[in-house]
């Protein structure tokens, strides 16, 4: 059986219970070495056997894992962040299921989630933006047509850029040019939740100088949008005094934070 499981954002910690258990249970791993925090590895048994991905082709991945298969063995592939975004595992699944080889998938923390929670963002603010787009730069691998930069800039939504620390200048014309006002919020996470961990806020037109300023070339995440300075939105509806809900009624004569009031049941 082989497992598909997300590595998460960097920290050992943040793992999830289900991935740290198969790491413990697995006979063989297979590790994107250029991303995954090699810490990881210490969940793993001491007779587990260790190949680092990133000196490997897909047929000498897919090899392991079916000679592995052969000898009833159980597999973890270990991907950086959620194996779902920029893991390259529907073309290892396919083969996979070429092989007859059973697999499952085991979801991790992607880079945007661990650098939210380093600058303690929230990406969907009422009144701000109610959407957050994951996208990245074309480089050696394209993207589709539909699918600029541009065009999820037309939007002013928050966006989260992977994959593109090393063409922070024409990212920043094309986020301009695709309707960012060069003076909208803007940050870099270098390695989100690492020990050697970097965030900086700045713009959309000075990303390329903040970038260069501390040397930041690559393994880091790009933040869009006005929620990075977490002003003039409007409070969430959902805990409103005058919302009810399938779980609470209206509460009528409830003061409001901003006059010191405090609800009924809470301290």
């Amino acid at each position: 059986m082989v497992y598909f499981v997300g590595a998460g954002t960097g920290a050992p910690d943040l793992i999830t219970v289900r991935g740290m258990r198969l790491l413990e249970r697995a006979d063989i791993v297979i590790y994107a070495g250029s991303l995954v925090n090699p810490e990881l590895l210490r969940y793993a048994g001491e007779n587990c056997e260790i190949y680092d991905s990133s000196k490997l082709i897909l047929e000498e991945v897919i090899g392991i894992m079916r000679q592995g298969e052969a000898e009833g063995r159980t597999i973890v592939r270990l991907h950086t962040g959620d194996p779902s975004v920029y893991g390259a595992v529907r073309e290892q699944m396919d083969e996979l299921d070429r092989l007859g080889i059973a697999y499952e998938s085991c979801p991790g923390v992607s880079a945007c989630f661990g650098a939210a929670a380093s600058l303690n963002l929230e990406y969907t603010l009422p009144g701000i933006s109610q959407s957050l787009i994951l996208t990245r730069m074309e480089g050696r691998t394209p993207v589709p047509p539909g699918e600029s930069i541009e065009s999820f800039a037309a939007h002013r939504a928050s966006m989260a850029i992977y994959l593109s620390a090393g063409m922070l200048e024409e990212l920043s014309r094309r986020l301009i040019r695709g309707g960012y006002d060069g003076e909208t919020p803007a940050a870099i996470v270098y390695k989100a939740t690492w020990p050697e961990e970097e965030a900086y806020l700045c713009t959309v037109a000075s990303l390329p100088e903040t970038a260069a300023a501390h040397d930041i070339t690559k393994t880091a995440l790009v933040l869009v949008g006005d929620v990075l300075t977490h002003q003039n939105y409007q409070k969430s509806r959902l805990y409103a005094a005058d919302f009810a809900t399938g779980f609470r009624e209206e509460k009528d004569g409830v003061q409001s934070v901003e006059e010191g009031g405090k609800c009924d049941g809470l301290n």
